[in-house]
Parts: C-alpha cells; structure tokens; sequence
C-alpha cells in the first residue's frame, strides 16, 4: 500500500539500495510506505562497484561514475560495510575473508538488491540533471533525462535522497610545471589497469588507500618503479625495493620531477591519487553544500545525513 507523498531516491549504489530496501521491507511488513522512484545513470545497480572499463565519458557523453579499477580489492574490511540485516556470512554460507575482491563484493551487493526485488522501484539510464524547491508548493521539481530515449522530463516530489556519494569527480591540485610534462597523467578516478604501466617509472601524489593499493598494483604487474610523493611525513611501511616514499613534489620540468628535499627523478607516468571533491551540480544553489574544501563532516549535514537549510 503506498501513501500519496513521493519520494525519489538519486542513485542506485549501496547507499540508495540500503533506502529501497528499507521501504520495500517495511512495506512487506504492512506498513503504508511512499511512492518511491530511484533514477540511476548507469545501466545496472552498484553505484560505483558496476565496474567498467571506460574512462572519462560513457557511451551517452555522461561523466563515468565509477572508480573501479580491475583488480581493486575491498580497502576496507568487509564487517564494515555489510548491511545490517545481510551478513556477508549468510550471503555465501560460510565465513569469508575480510578483504574481498571487488568481484565479490559486488556480487554482495547485487544479492542484496535481489533480496526484497528492489529492482522494481528503479529507473536505470535515467540521469537527473535539476533540483529545486518550490516554497509555494513545498515540493521539490526533478528533472530527469532518459539517456536511451533522449528525452527530458520533469516530476515533482515531497523528499528527494541523494545517494549519488562523492568518489568520483577527482580533485587534481596544481603543480608547477605539470604543463610541460610529456608523460601520461591521470587522477586514481581513471586509473583501470596496472598493466599499461610495465617497464614505466610511476609517481603517484597522494597518501590515501587508494595511493597505497595502486602502488602495490603496479609493483606487481611490472612497473620499473614506483615513487610515492605525499605532504605528511612517511608511513615508514615496509615497501618492496622498487617503491620509494619522497617529500611533497615542488617542481615538474618535462619528465624530471623535483621534491622539497631537493631531490628529483625522472618519470613516465603521475597518477594523482589526491582524494575526490563533493560536486552536486544537479542541485539548486540553495540546496548545495558550499564548501571550499573537502572535509568529512560538511557543514548543514546534520549526523553528515540530513541537510539543514538554515
């Protein structure tokens, strides 16, 4: 039994299938839930676990979401991102490591979704382009894109979920120089297969997971070197001998990189592994967070969740 208010639900990751599972269970207990509507970009559910191999713009000229890479594993263990209500477990019969591969995880995910058949509520290839609120009506106005069809339309809604996260428009700082090098440079958002680095010397910028996996990575499928540059001081891991850890990069000139301590190496490829920025481009001003910098506790995000217009 649904209620005449709606709800739509912006994103189909493991955030907003978290939302349609709650609703639908609450639903098969009885209770009488919302209109519930889930526009999703991408053509399958997974938010940025659906891997793909494209880079930069998917078939449709939309900005690709996901940040996969293909031998990405879990940076975090598991028993901190299953869902309450489905153990990992339960989901394979048996105990299972904390750290899967991104496979499997996905596959988690999937499962889950089929658990309570949310599929139902959500709209795949459907890119929300506009948010705004209409005091006048108390609603929010949607506009929606199907990208099959190519064709724009426009809803109106009582609450709106954002459950699009924020991993994946990179945030790439400036550095010196960096016009004048001839190598490859991407941001870990682009970064897909270790093997198109075999032979090459490697900088990456940055000290987050995604530096530490990535470096690891290209250790192992053959990269000549890897070079860490970070601004904190060293994590003193035990590295294999061909990754190094070096200050923060002050200087790039052509394919010579130069770092505060006054040292320098010559490089192939910098990958940028310096974090992601919150971007909602689809939301009215008044309902965007305005920050200046990326921070895990923005502001008018009541428990990082709930948005306080004040």
């Amino acid at each position: 039994m649904y209620s005449s208010t709606r709800i739509a639900i912006c994103g189909a990751g493991p955030s907003g299938l978290s939302q349609l599972h709650a609703f639908e269970s609450a639903r098969q207990s009885g209770s009488q839930i919302p209109e519930i509507v889930c526009f999703e970009k991408q053509n399958d559910l997974g938010g940025q676990w659906n891997y793909t191999w494209r880079t930069g713009f998917d078939e449709y000229s939309e900005p690709v979401h996901s940040s996969m890479y293909h031998n990405l594993w879990t940076n975090l263990p598991k028993e901190c991102s299953e869902y309450v209500d489905y153990p990992f477990d339960e989901h394979f019969g048996q105990p299972f490591p904390s750290f899967p591969p991104r496979s499997i995880f996905y596959d988690y995910i999937r499962s889950y979704a089929g658990k309570n058949n949310v599929r139902q509520y959500i709209q795949f290839n459907t890119v929300v382009q506009w948010i705004s609120y209409s005091e006048n009506k108390q609603k929010f106005h949607v506009q929606i894109k199907d990208l099959k069809k190519d064709k724009v339309r426009s809803e109106e809604f009582d609450y709106v979920i954002i459950a699009t996260g924020h991993f994946s428009t990179p945030n790439i700082p400036y550095v010196d120089g960096i016009e004048t090098f001839h190598g490859r440079i991407l941001h870990s958002h682009d970064f897909r297969f270790a093997q198109d680095f075999i032979d090459k010397h490697v900088l990456l910028i940055g000290n987050g997971f995604s530096a530490e996996d990535i470096s690891l990575q290209l250790y192992k499928y053959g990269a000549k070197s890897v070079t860490l540059s970070y601004r904190n001081k060293p994590k003193d891991f035990k590295w294999p001998d061909k990754i190094k850890e070096v200050p923060l990069v002050v200087k790039i000139d052509n394919e010579i990189v130069y770092f505060n301590d006054g040292s320098s190496e010559t490089v192939h490829a910098i990958i940028f592994c310096t974090g992601y920025l919150y971007y909602f481009p689809f939301l009215d001003d008044n309902l965007r967070l305005k920050l200046s910098s990326n921070c895990f506790y923005p502001p008018n995000l009541y428990k990082t969740i709930f948005w306080l217009n004040q």
